[in-house]
């Protein structure tokens, strides 16, 4: 598969981005072990800016409710799939968390770590990491030292029960629909540190350039 990045927005938004205040706030979104926490930490240390996970909020949130929620792959672990569970009967609990994010991300300065706020913020510039299930499954398999069929599985359930919470709450095809996007990288090839080097080199040329 050919490495690509694709500038997704038309050329009016970037128009209206260039004209906005200085703050910037970045969005970084993906499924299912495609490498969206890791990139959307180390582009925050880079540049001086927060870096706030929508997930880690949603963990927090389990927290809250009794559950166990802090140890590394525990939304793939069986009590963070039975949360994520929890969630399709009761989306109240990802509206609180989004509303929170969208708070966060008008006070600018900001990199979102978020499945929903490339659709639901107004403001930003937003970056899609395009891996294929077999690659996100190995990467899986390698971080949480479980087999490749258990993460096909955990990952087929995790994304298909995400999406659905999506579709009803807000509309949006999690994985289909690339409309909100200004960068979508294929990162199938690519280590941790080309992905990172990449949009580096893409936040400093068409994020930061336009607010000197």
């Amino acid at each position: 598969m050919p490495i690509r990045i694709t500038e997704a927005g038309c050329p009016e938004r970037r128009l209206d981005m260039a004209h906005r205040s200085q703050k910037t706030v970045i969005c970084v979104a993906g499924l299912t072990a495609c490498g969206k926490s890791t990139v959307a930490r180390r582009l925050a240390k880079r540049f001086n800016l927060d870096y706030v996970s929508g997930g880690t909020a949603l963990k927090e949130l389990a927290l809250k409710l009794g559950y166990k929620a802090k140890e590394r792959g525990w939304w793939e672990s069986v009590e963070g799939l039975r949360f994520l569970e929890d969630r399709t009967q009761n989306q109240q609990f990802d509206k609180q968390i989004d509303n929170k994010l969208l708070e966060i991300a008008e006070k600018g300065n900001i990199v979102l770590d978020s499945w929903t706020m490339p659709w639901l913020s107004k403001t930003g510039f937003k970056i899609w990491l395009e891996v294929s299930p077999e690659e996100r499954a190995n990467r899986l398999t390698y971080r949480d030292h479980i087999t490749l069929d258990q993460a096909k599985r955990i990952i087929k359930e995790k994304d298909g029960k995400t999406s659905q919470i999506y579709k009803q709450l807000y509309g949006f095809k999690l994985g289909e629909d690339y409309s909100p996007f200004d960068v979508i990288l294929d990162s199938e090839l690519l280590s941790a540190d080309e992905v990172y080097d990449i949009l580096s080199f893409v936040v400093e040329r068409l994020v930061l350039k336009q607010r000197r």
